[in-house]
C-alpha cells in the first residue's frame, strides 16, 4: 500500500517518465486526488525538474475545446508548465527511445510580450499582450496506461507533456484572424486531419485569457517572454519510427518533426 500524499505522487510520475514505464492512473489509488491537489502534485513534479536543472520557459493550455471542456465538467483550459527540458530544436528528431507512447498535435505558439495576470482578463487584453505568433507541434507522452486518465490524473502528470517544437516563422497577431487561421496536419506528405484556430476555445486568444484568470486564481501569472502551446487543433497522430509529421498553416508556415 502506497501512502499518497503530493510528494509520492510527483515522484511515482517522474520515475514512469525517466523509466519509459506506463502505469494506471493515480485516482485508481489515491481516489481523493481532486483536482486542487492535482495541481499542487503539478507543480511539486515541476520544481523537482527545475531542482534537476532545468528551468521554465512557458505555459501550455490542455483541454481548449469546448467539447472535451463540457465532458470534463470544466469551463476554462487546464493548464501545465513548460520546461526548456521539453524542447525540441528545429530538425531535431523525436526522441522515441525516451518516451513511452508519444502522439503529436499542430498547435498555435504565442510568444509573450507583456505579463499577463488576472483575474479579468479579456481575450482582446490577451491579444494585445502577445509580441509574436508561430506554428508548432506538440508531442504528448502520457504516464498513463493507454492514455486513460480523470481530470485530476492528466493535471497531476503537467498535462502530458513531453516535448514540443516551434516553428521560426514569427508574425505579429495584429493583422491574423486566428479563429481562421488554417492548419493541415500530415503524416509522411498525407494529409490527416484539418482544423483552424476556432477549434481552441473558439478563438486562441480566449484560450489564453481564460488560463490567466485560471491560474490567478492559484497566485500564478503568465509572464513576459514566456512561450504558451495554446492547445491541440487537431486531435493527436501516434508517432512511429520513421514518421515525418507536419504541420502546414495559412500564414504562420510550416513546422515538422521526424520520429527517430
Amino acid at each position: 500500500m502506497t501512502n499518497w500524499d503530493i510528494d509520492t505522487a510527483a515522484d511515482v510520475l517522474l520515475a514512469a517518465e525517466a523509466r519509459r514505464r506506463d502505469r494506471g492512473p493515480l485516482t485508481g489509488e489515491w481516489p481523493e486526488l481532486d483536482l486542487e491537489t492535482a495541481y499542487r502534485v503539478q507543480k511539486r513534479l515541476i520544481e523537482k525538474k527545475v531542482e534537476a536543472g532545468e528551468h521554465v520557459v512557458g505555459v501550455k493550455l490542455g483541454l481548449t475545446s469546448r467539447a472535451k471542456q463540457e465532458r470534463m465538467g470544466i469551463d476554462s483550459p487546464l493548464t501545465a508548465v513548460l520546461t526548456d527540458g521539453y524542447v525540441l530544436a528545429a530538425g531535431e528528431p523525436i526522441p522515441l527511445s525516451k518516451l513511452i507512447h508519444p502522439r503529436v498535435e499542430p498547435e498555435i505558439v504565442f510568444v509573450m510580450g507583456k505579463r499577463l495576470a488576472g483575474p479579468g482578463i479579456t481575450a482582446a487584453t490577451a491579444l494585445a499582450a502577445v509580441q509574436s505568433v508561430h506554428a508548432g507541434l506538440e508531442i504528448i507522452d502520457s504516464r498513463y496506461l493507454d492514455f486513460k486518465f480523470t481530470l485530476p490524473d492528466v493535471v497531476a502528470d503537467n498535462a502530458s507533456s513531453a516535448r514540443f517544437v516551434v516553428g521560426g516563422k514569427a508574425l505579429s497577431p495584429e493583422n491574423l484572424d486566428l479563429a481562421l487561421e488554417a492548419c493541415a496536419l500530415s503524416v509522411n506528405g498525407i494529409v490527416v486531419d484539418t482544423a483552424t484556430g476556432a477549434a481552441v476555445q473558439g478563438h486562441p486568444a480566449e484560450a489564453l485569457a481564460r488560463a490567466a484568470n485560471a491560474l490567478a486564481a492559484r497566485g500564478e501569472a503568465i509572464e513576459a517572454g514566456q512561450i504558451v502551446l495554446t492547445g491541440g487543433l487537431t486531435d493527436a497522430v501516434f508517432a512511429h519510427a520513421g514518421d515525418q509529421i507536419s504541420a502546414e498553416f495559412t500564414h504562420l508556415g510550416s513546422v515538422f518533426v521526424t520520429a527517430a
